[in-house]
């Protein structure tokens, strides 16, 4: 059965035997003109050619082959602009599993060549194993076929990484792009290349995880003319990096893993195909079955929420419909599946019925018969899964299925059963090439693979899974096998075991291995064992382990059907008291639990009573919060590598981070750019406060400032060691893409040599808040600012000069900026500095009506009753905006010397709202006195 939008294998035969041979002499040479033909006549038949192979979807039934109209049952997937590139610390499958949908930058694959801000002629389109790549290029090609889309693309040449690798191993000799177009599409055969080079040409580049050709773009050879032979690798690169036909169009599709084998300055433009919402799976289900089997189905998947948030792929849709099948006829008696083993277990079952029915004319046998009839062969695809996940190899050749006793002669191989499960590539070159349905399904047999040898005391394969000791390797109980499995999972950077780990848990059940008990030997695991596996999946007290790691664990309880963890996270969060400490494996299944759950409003992870690993295992949850507070939780390397890849997520809604007061360093800021220079960073508030930054992080930010997709608007830079660093910064600043409306760089160790390059800066930044204080600026600084304040460009609404070692001669200068006619500051801070009276009144002299400043705060600036009548004075004969005033911790005198000034409140000529002049003794007088 192939799936729409799933399956990464073509049922349909690349082309007639004619067109699957190995290039004849006489396609290498340049056809005679009196053969050419007209190109729209030669498309046009490539076109025919095209919906003729991309119209049907072969979809295996129990009595033959049955072609479906891709039209008629393709569902809309959701592709994204932009990509997830640093998930890389996930099993691909599971992804996107723990995620909420993004839709704002959704777009319809015949659209992605469509109108754009910038000229867009290569796109990479990312997406895991049975998201649907290769269905939307099919779809992308029809469309083009029939001529519903993209009329303006004359040429669509289709040169999938699968074929190309036979064509590489096959030919020693270089070849020409000619004749490479020639041998995929033989309609060119009788067409000059002069004909197409320079219309509007598209090639499509499928499948390039599946790619053996060594993608050396520094060392390939230039080749810039269709007609020079070399390489099939030469050729590909040249494309890509336009020497060859610089003009044409490129579409690349590729699991995330294989993705950087492209440079990213060929790229530019990078989507991401995430699967199904909830809607389309629903529509999917309606599509494949009557109305009343669909909402049986869907209403079965909701209750067993893992199943339904995996039926985000379309495979898993696949395989739900065909897994449940029997009850959907109500010919199954047993419990209907919830988890994935179980449900893998049943498709099995599923297809090995269809197999008999078809091939062996025989009626529906049990579970254990079937199973038993087909042992052999189950148990060979079991054997190469595991030594080819072992090798990290999803495309199999006649040698490698040699290696574990396949005849490729064996009529098994081309039964229904590996028809759905284990499929032949079509004869391309005269090669053949064999892969699982799904990269899932490889993994699931690679698991019956390990427990057949644990059962079978046939361990000297699955070694790596256990302990080096002396004892009898047939004395080993199971929960040690478990636990080693465990550690090499735990030891994986990208989580390649992590599903296989869930099968693995899940054969451990007693049901389930009734379910397979034809393959498996019969065994009885003792309640003992069982729950020392359950004990090992919830301690998890290693650290430095990634915490996507541990959130596979709370998965693998799961599929042995152990809620209690849930069940003890659910207590927790409806118990007012939360004084009881949480475990780390709490933590983890906590984390799991958050990320399936509605978009949370904010997590704050010192809420939680638990150690600093647990509040480490928290952190995945970041991905479905808009506001993470993360201050002083003494984060490590590792979580800097796990926050960075939240930010890359597509589907954050994260758009405040506070990390103050951990020990980030300019080594972990960088980590950290690597998820805000993302194009699905969405993040507004970043809080960098105290941690412990140097002059070398400045140029990090600067960078992250310049990024033309940049959401930045508020910056927290304050306590860290900036100093000449700022000059870095502030280039950011001015960059035409900075959006930064806030900056907070308080207690940064600045300087007067500062105080040039920040005036410059806000004179041409969309700044409107800065915060200096607590920088020794002194005078001159403040000389320097305000030539930039002055400017007519200056957006600041509010600044912070508190503690910034002013004196009475730098009001002189903040006198001038203040009564600009163009100044827009309505908040000023001047706490903490000595003004004395004498700079009061030169700040009060002349007050205008064309200030705008509406809060001052003069706290703790030496002030005595003076201040008070100059402030008054300025008050009574100048309205102005002033509405809030802060003069406390000044020695103000007795009442009658302030009452005066109190008494403005009520003025009709001014607007003065309130006045704070507590803490008024006579110890306030003293100058260099902070509060």
């Amino acid at each position: 059965m192939s799936v729409p939008n799933t399956v990464p294998v073509k049922e349909q035969k690349l082309a007639s035997p004619s067109r699957q041979t190995c290039l004849p002499d006489k396609l290498k040479k340049t056809p005679d003109k009196g053969i050419e033909q007209d190109l729209h006549s030669i498309m046009t038949k490539h076109k025919n050619w095209l919906k003729k192979k991309y119209h049907f979807i072969i979809e295996e039934t129990a009595k033959d082959k049955k072609k479906i109209p891709l039209n008629g049952i393709y569902t809309d997937l959701i592709i994204t602009k932009g990509e997830s590139e640093a998930r890389g610390n996930e099993h691909e499958i599971l992804m996107n599993e723990n995620s909420q949908f993004s839709y704002e930058t959704k777009i319809n694959c015949n659209d992605i060549f469509g109108p754009n801000e910038e000229e867009i002629k290569t796109v990479l389109t990312k997406g895991v194993a049975g998201i649907g790549k290769t269905v939307s290029v099919q779809k992308f090609i029809l469309d083009w076929a029939e001529n519903k889309a993209n009329h303006d693309i004359m040429c669509l040449f289709v040169l999938p990484f699968r074929q190309l690798n036979l064509i590489k191993s096959k030919s020693d000799a270089d070849i020409s792009l000619h004749e490479l177009l020639v041998h995929f599409h033989p309609e060119l055969k009788v067409c000059h290349s002069d004909k197409y080079v320079d219309k509007k040409i598209l090639f499509i580049f499928d499948g390039l995880e599946e790619s053996r050709i060594e993608m050396s773009f520094r060392q390939a050879p230039d080749v810039n003319d269709v007609h020079a032979k070399s390489t099939v690798e030469a050729l590909i690169i040249n494309i890509i990096n336009r020497n060859l036909l610089p003009d044409a169009l490129i579409w690349i599709t590729s699991r995330p893993a294989a993705a950087n084998q492209i440079p990213s300055q060929h790229i530019d433009l990078v989507t991401e195909i995430q699967g199904f919402s909830d809607s389309q799976k629903e529509e999917y289900f309606r599509k494949r079955v009557a109305d009343d089997q669909a909402n049986r189905i869907i209403s079965h998947i909701r209750t067993a929420r893992s199943l339904y948030i995996m039926c985000h792929i379309p495979v898993f849709c696949w395989i739900s419909v065909t897994a449940l099948q029997p009850w959907l006829t109500r010919k199954c008696k047993e419990e209907i599946p919830t988890t994935l083993t179980e449900m893998y277990s049943h498709f099995l079952l599923v297809q090995m019925n269809r197999k008999n029915e078809k091939f062996d004319e025989r009626l529906e046998m049990d579970s254990q018969s079937l199973l038993e009839s087909n042992k052999k062969m189950i148990l060979k695809l079991a054997e190469l899964a595991f030594k080819q996940l072992q090798k990290g190899n999803i495309l199999f050749y006649e040698t490698d299925l040699n290696e574990c006793g396949i005849d490729v002669q064996e009529s098994f191989l081309y039964s229904g059963l590996c028809t759905e499960i284990f499929k032949m590539e079509s004869t391309f070159y005269r090669k053949k090439v064999y892969c699982f349905v799904h990269l899932s399904f490889q993994e699931f047999f690679a698991a019956l693979h390990v427990f057949y040898c644990y059962l079978s005391k046939s361990l000297e394969e699955v070694k790596m899974f256990l302990p080096k000791t002396k004892a009898k390797t047939s004395e080993i109980p199971l929960d040690v096998l478990m636990k080693h499995a465990v550690d090499e999972a735990l030891k994986s950077k990208n989580g390649h075991l992590d599903l296989f780990l869930r099968f693995l848990h899940g054969m451990s059940l007693e049901s389930n291995q009734r379910l397979l008990q034809g393959v498996l030997p019969q065994s009885k695991s003792s309640a003992e064992s069982i729950e020392k596996i359950k004990q090992t999946l919830k301690r998890g007290q290693k650290k430095n382990i990634n915490p996507e790691r541990w959130l596979n664990l709370s998965h693998c309880l799961i599929e042995m059907k152990d809620d209690t963890l849930q069940q003890e996270i659910q207590t927790y969060l409806k118990s007012k008291n939360k004084s009881k400490k949480l475990t780390l494996a709490q933590c983890s299944a906590m984390a799991n639990m958050f990320q399936v759950s509605e978009v949370m409003d904010e997590l704050d992870l010192k809420k939680y009573n638990t150690t600093e690993e647990g509040r480490r295992r928290l952190i995945p949850a970041l991905r479905n919060c808009k506001k993470a507070i993360l201050a002083d939780c003494n984060l490590s390397e590792k979580s800097w590598e796990n926050i960075a890849s939240a930010l890359q997520s597509a589907n954050s809604p994260l758009i405040e981070l506070d990390l103050s007061n951990n020990d980030l360093q300019d080594e972990g800021l960088k980590l950290l750019y690597e998820g805000l220079k993302s194009i699905n960073c969405k993040l507004q508030i970043l809080s960098l406060s105290n941690c412990k930054l140097t002059t070398l992080s400045c140029e990090v930010v600067a960078s992250a400032l310049r990024l033309r997709k940049s959401s930045l608007r508020n910056l927290d830079l304050s306590h860290n060691v900036l100093r000449k660093g700022i000059n870095q910064l502030c280039i950011g600043l001015k960059n035409q893409n900075c959006k930064l409306d806030i900056l907070r760089i308080s207690d940064s160790k600045l300087t007067v040599e500062s105080c040039q390059y920040i005036a410059t800066a806000i004179a041409k930044s969309p700044l409107r808040e800065l915060d200096l204080s607590c920088n020794d600026l002194g005078d001159a600084g403040m000389k320097l600012l305000s030539d930039g304040l002055r400017s007519s460009k200056c957006k600041l609404n509010i600044l912070n000069l508190s503690d910034c070692k002013l004196t009475e001669q730098s009001c002189t200068y903040i006198h001038l900026f203040l009564h600009e006619s163009n100044s827009t500051l309505r908040e000023l801070d001047l706490s903490d500095n000595d003004l004395l009276d004498s700079g009061v009144k030169t700040l009060s002299t002349g007050w205008s009506s064309g200030c705008v400043l509406e809060i001052l705060r003069l706290s703790g600036c030496c002030l005595t009753a003076r201040s008070c009548s100059s402030l008054t004075s300025a008050l009574e004969s100048n309205p102005t905006h002033l509405t809030d005033l802060d003069l406390s911790y000044n020695h103000l005198g007795s009442d009658s010397e302030w009452k005066q000034l109190l008494s403005m409140k009520s003025s009709s000529v001014c607007k003065l709202e309130a006045i704070k002049m507590d803490q008024r003794g006579e110890l306030r007088k003293a100058p260099g006195l902070k509060k």
